[in-house]
């Protein structure tokens, strides 16, 4: 079926990771940065170019399009989603993207920052990359495999299915979402607009993985209120909230409840922020399990904590705060099986065992889930997210353009 197909998945991925689409948690504008709106701009003059006649990209930097059906038949429309930009964690200016042709299985010494060595010790996905096309940055940002290896996979998968009208399908829609990095990736989507029944993402990470669970997750705030006086006049009055802060982050348990002791399906509470003067002093945390219900007592257990501190503070006072962020996706998608056997189907199609796994994260499909498009995630290939040993092998991208036509065949069909 791809025998005499010249994919265009690396090229396009090339070029898209040279553009800088940082994203921007401390923005309030939509999108966050306005630099995102440059690729989007571009992948929706090449989807016009395509014969996508109803591309765009709207005032909030969402680009839409619509593949017609070529058949008679009623079929759900499908969805297929990436996010343009790049997570805030490390540079995503100046990419430099290598393509390694045939990797010979050594490490790789990033050539504009020797320090930075992408080895086999650290990431054993490699081997099953020795004698196939790799692609790395320079050494001195991320790649942006993280999700422009997902965008490039559909507008392939778009091509190719252009190219070749005798592969049979229904009305499939394309969204490329701002934002996913900071959490606003389905903040301004138009589901009314886009009108797609059911979706995936094109967010995972190695061959053949696919992923229908992500963590449930809210956020925690603790404010604690101190009590200030001149420093100079301060013995038996000053009650030094950031003091108290301090020995709030020193009393969470060593061992366990954080993410950096646990794996699997073990959740956790983990502080991401901390801010304030003597006066007041704020800490944000990030509270995550794939049970639901756990959450609520991974915040009672946080809050006895805090409160056992400020028992040594009886003239301290202190808020908690909790806000919901998003929701396991698996509760969603047990309403709809069909979702899932159709991808298990494509893969299989595509010579790919499924494997299955939880994602200890979140993805625009699990907000999208719960905003009535059932939506899980497939591989794209991607390694060493939001880092300068970002990685991507050809062969799994080449791969998750295939599934994609497979799995549009396969709703076709069925």
């Amino acid at each position: 079926m791809f025998t005499n197909y010249t994919f265009t998945v690396v090229e396009k991925f090339m070029r898209y990771v040279q553009v800088d689409t940082q994203s921007d948690p401390a923005s309030a504008a939509a999108p966050t940065t306005e630099k995102q709106k440059n690729l989007g701009s571009v992948l929706a003059e090449e989807l016009k170019a395509m014969g996508l006649a109803d591309a765009h990209m709207d005032e909030y930097g969402y680009v839409y399009a619509t593949i017609p059906s070529n058949i008679t038949k009623q079929v759900p429309v499908i969805c297929f989603c990436s996010h343009v930009d790049t997570a805030p964690d490390c540079s995503g200016t100046h990419v430099k993207p290598i393509l390694h042709k045939q990797y010979n299985g050594a490490d790789i010494v990033l050539p504009d920052d020797a320090t930075q060595v992408i080895s086999v010790k650290d990431y054993p996905y490699l081997q099953q990359h020795i004698g196939q096309d790799i692609i790395t940055a320079s050494g001195l940002t991320l790649l942006g495999a993280d999700d422009k290896s997902g965008v490039a996979e559909i507008m392939d998968m778009a091509n190719y299915l252009l190219q070749h009208p005798e592969v049979k399908h229904g009305e499939i829609k394309i969204l490329f979402t701002p934002d996913e990095e900071v959490g606003k990736g389905t903040a301004h989507v138009n589901l009314k607009k886009l009108g797609a029944e059911f979706a995936y993402t094109l967010d995972g990470g190695e061959l053949g993985t696919f992923e229908d669970e992500t963590f449930s997750a809210d956020a925690a705030k603790i404010t604690v209120n101190g009590v200030i006086a001149h420093p100079g006049y301060a013995k038996d009055k000053l009650v030094n909230a950031l003091k108290i802060a301090g020995e709030i982050l020193a009393a969470l348990p060593a061992g366990e409840f954080s993410p950096e002791t646990t794996s699997g399906r073990e959740g956790f509470v983990h502080p991401v922020a901390i801010g304030g003067i003597a006066e007041k002093a704020t800490i944000d945390f990030i509270v995550r399990d794939f049970t639901t219900a756990n959450l609520v007592k991974h915040e009672a257990r946080l809050k006895g904590i805090v409160e056992e501190v400020l028992k040594k503070h009886p003239r301290a006072t202190m808020t908690f705060e909790v806000h919901e962020q998003y929701r396991n996706m698996k509760e969603v998608l047990i309403n709809h099986p069909q979702v899932g056997a159709y991808a298990e189907e494509a893969y299989q199609r595509a010579g790919l065992q499924v494997t299955k796994e939880p994602i200890r994260g979140g993805t625009d499909g699990s907000r999208l889930s719960f905003m009535g498009l059932p939506c899980p995630n497939v591989f794209t290939g991607m390694q060493a997210i939001h880092s300068k040993h970002e990685w991507i092998g050809v062969r799994d991208m080449h791969k998750a353009v295939e599934v994609l036509v497979h799995l549009a065949q396969v709703w076709a069909e069925k």
